[in-house]
């Protein structure tokens, strides 16, 4: 899903790149921004473009797709100045996944790619961060020369596939540390609630918490909005804590908050899909469980770095 769509909007956005400057997702309201006055909002010095000029855009790129979909996500300055950053859910029926593309100043051309770091040491700020922000559950040494850090959702098909291959890398290498960070995604109808049950079980036991999420992930098909609370309660007694109390911690707003303040954490640091991964602040954003050999070479040049 994640690989089909980022090549569809690859393909619709670089032969022409026009940015839509009329029409709407509701044609009787259809402005053009210039023609009713409407100016792009100042931030810094980003010029963004409306909501309703990206609905536009989209409308334009992938009206013709009868089975796609999309919600705009957010649209903010771009950590490359003068750029506007647009990020989009795209869904048919493969799946859902968030992509983004910039909007060029001009307000006439967009880019799509990704904005990497650069520099000497280009994965130091990230890893800095994250040293500073991880809260939570954790296997491995708090001195290890690696710290593989892994936002997740438990509702996110990707994620469950590869697990087996996150498992496979962290238990080859056992002087690193681990660390899984909740961040359910928007899109996801019971991954919130997912994301409270898996921070109250990694609080009242860390043993208990990797047996839950593996068993989340085994039964995640089985789960939906309206039995979450029933089978999460289920799933945690399982792992070896009391489901009773879990599901009342997990209705609590300290619980909410931080599971959005681990949301904010993925955020600062450009999470914007899962299963991704840092290591030692090296993001892998499009996870592929072919490539573990590669994983593993990263893991171990990060420590010979570190030494």
């Amino acid at each position: 899903m994640r690989s089909f769509l980022k090549s569809m909007l690859i393909v619709v956005l670089v032969g022409g790149l026009a940015a839509a400057q009329s029409g709407t997702a509701k044609p009787s309201a259809a402005k053009s921004p210039e023609k009713s006055g409407e100016k792009p909002a100042e931030i810094g010095s980003a010029n963004l473009p409306s909501e309703a000029t990206v609905d536009a855009f989209l409308k334009q790129q992938f009206g013709y797709e009868a089975d796609l979909s999309w919600k705009i996500s957010s649209i903010k300055p771009s950590p490359v100045g003068g750029l506007a950053e647009v990020t989009v859910v795209l869904a048919n029926q493969q799946g859902q996944q968030l992509t983004r593309f910039f909007v060029a100043p001009d307000g006439e051309h967009a880019l799509v790619g990704e904005v990497i770091p650069f520099g000497a040491h280009p994965f130091d700020p990230a890893k800095k961060l994250l040293q500073k922000g991880i809260t939570g559950p954790e296997r491995g040494p708090k001195d290890a020369l690696v710290t593989i850090v892994e936002f997740g959702d438990l509702q996110c098909p990707a994620c469950k596939a590869a697990q087996p291959t996150i498992e496979a890398l962290v238990a080859a290498e056992p002087s690193a540390r681990f660390v899984f960070q909740n961040f359910p995604l928007e899109m996801h109808n019971w991954a919130a609630k997912g994301a409270a049950y898996a921070d109250c079980v990694g609080r009242a036991s860390n043993d208990a918490f990797w047996k839950f999420i593996s068993k989340t992930y085994e039964t995640q098909t089985d789960i939906t909005a309206a039995t979450a609370d029933e089978k999460l309660t289920a799933l945690a007694d399982g792992a070896g804590v009391k489901g009773a109390e879990i599901a009342a911690c997990a209705a609590m707003p300290e619980t909410k908050a931080r599971v959005d303040a681990s949301i904010a954490l993925g955020k600062s640091a450009d999470v914007t899909g899962t299963p991704t991964i840092f290591i030692n602040g090296r993001k892998i954003g499009s996870f592929d469980a072919r490539l573990s050999d590669v994983y593993k070479s990263l893991v171990e040049f990060a420590a010979k770095q570190g030494k």
